[in-house]
């Protein structure tokens, strides 16, 4: 109960799900079964959000018995959302696949239902498996790849070596192995896009800094993550793409190529953008 209660306050769920055999390493269940052990979290989940639904669907019961007609209108809506979802929940249809308006994700945000939280399945596998990467992510995604809901392999015990050497070092080995990328990075980039995030840069004197934003925010907006006084004052934004600075080297060397550019309110910020925010207070 109380690891659950730990789980409904995060905004996604990683679920590592061991895939490689090792003797020396018994697995609680006597023997190695990624299907099983998905199986199994998922339908804990599930029982914890119906027993939710299910201990609010009887309050909701004795307080219509004596509520006034627009009060009843109300619990009556509820009722049926949450008799909706708990019809769906029990045909093994979690809640981050069920269609919802934008209006009832709203209404059951509050309970802060675990199957309605994205999921990034890792398969731990063995540094055997490291070739079959690719085609083990393709046979697990067919099974469980849905909408917020995504797949990975990593090696694990690879990923702990490679955290205790040193970058030039941890690279060399990561091409060695096959690797493009570090399955810590992998699964932050995969996080991202689960929760809808972006990061873009700031940069005052030798300092940079990263801020984390939704999908879709405009300058202002991004602007009001470093200072509410930026977002209210927000004149205008000078943005031009990390790549782009990294070739060009300095912000007068963009701005003379002309990848520096000028943007106003309206303007979306991409994944990666530096930008300089221009304001007045």
């Amino acid at each position: 109960g109380q690891f659950l209660a730990h789980l409904s306050k995060v905004d996604a769920l990683a679920h590592v799900v061991r895939a490689f055999e090792d003797e020396r390493v018994p697995h609680v269940e006597g023997s190695v079964d990624p299907d099983r052990d998905i199986g199994a979290m998922n339908l804990e989940l599930a029982f914890s959000d119906l027993g939710i639904i299910e201990r609010r669907l009887e309050r909701l019961k004795d307080s219509l018995k004596g509520a006034r007609q627009q009060e009843r209108d109300t619990l009556l809506k509820e009722q049926n959302l949450l008799s909706r979802l708990k019809t769906s929940l029990e045909g093994d249809v979690p809640l981050r696949e069920q269609e919802l308006s934008e209006q009832e994700h709203k209404e059951i945000e509050n309970f802060q239902f675990l199957t309605a939280k994205p999921m990034l399945l890792l398969l731990n596998i063995g540094e055997n498996q490291i070739p079959q990467t690719g085609p083990l992510e393709s046979e697990f995604g067919n099974r469980y790849k849905r909408r917020n809901c995504e797949v990975a392999a990593l090696c694990g015990q690879i990923e702990m070596e490679l955290a205790q050497l040193s970058d030039d070092d941890a690279r060399e080995f990561r091409d060695s192995m096959g690797l493009s990328e570090s399955g810590l990075d992998r699964a932050i980039r995969l996080s991202y896009s689960l929760l809808g995030l972006i990061s873009f840069f700031t940069t005052a004197s030798d300092e940079v800094k990263a801020w984390t934003i939704r999908h879709n925010t405009t300058a202002q907006k991004a602007a009001g993550k470093v200072h509410t006084d930026m977002e209210r004052g927000f004149i205008r934004a000078e943005v031009v793409g990390f790549d782009d600075l990294v070739r060009c080297g300095t912000m007068a060397e963009a701005r003379k190529q002309g990848v520096l550019h000028l943007e106003g309110k309206t303007y979306i910020v991409q994944d990666g953008d530096v930008v300089t925010v221009l304001f007045n207070v």
